[in-house]
């Protein structure tokens, strides 16, 4: 059985994006999957969107965990839903203010202070998404 483009295209579909899992479930060797990846401009073009669609999952997902949401786990006896509240997530909102709101500041910062044999010291701080390594001290 000869595999076709189509055919990871759509085995990717069903695996929300995951190459490895998209490439078991046909059969194709990964190395392949990744030739076809970069010698195929439309066919990297339909993976790339497919790879936005499952992150607008995950996403969606995120959003759940920052708002909070009530999940239905069942019924009872007499038919009524059971159902229970997941609360906010601090570490779902940290994260999205990271990763989302940097320009607000929301950033970690790495700091290294270095004394020279001297006595100088020198500062260096680096910041996600700024300059590599900067003299603070000048």
């Amino acid at each position: 059985m000869d595999i076709t483009k189509a055919d990871i295209l759509a085995a990717l579909e069903s695996k929300n994006g995951i190459v490895t899992e998209a490439c078991k479930s046909i059969g194709l060797n990964r190395s392949t999957y990744y030739l076809w990846l970069s010698d195929d401009i439309e066919f990297k073009a339909k993976v790339e969107e497919i790879q936005d669609v499952a992150i607008d999952y995950v996403e969606s997902k995120l959003f759940e965990k920052i708002t909070g949401v009530a999940v239905k786990k069942g019924e009872t006896d007499d038919g009524e839903p059971i159902v229970y509240d997941i609360p906010p997530s601090d570490t779902a909102i940290i994260f999205y203010l990271k990763t989302k709101a940097k320009k607000r500041g929301y950033i970690e910062r790495n700091e290294v202070d270095h004394r020279t044999p001297d006595g100088i010291t020198i500062n260096y701080n680096r910041q996600p998404g700024n300059e590599p390594l900067t003299d603070a001290s000048s």
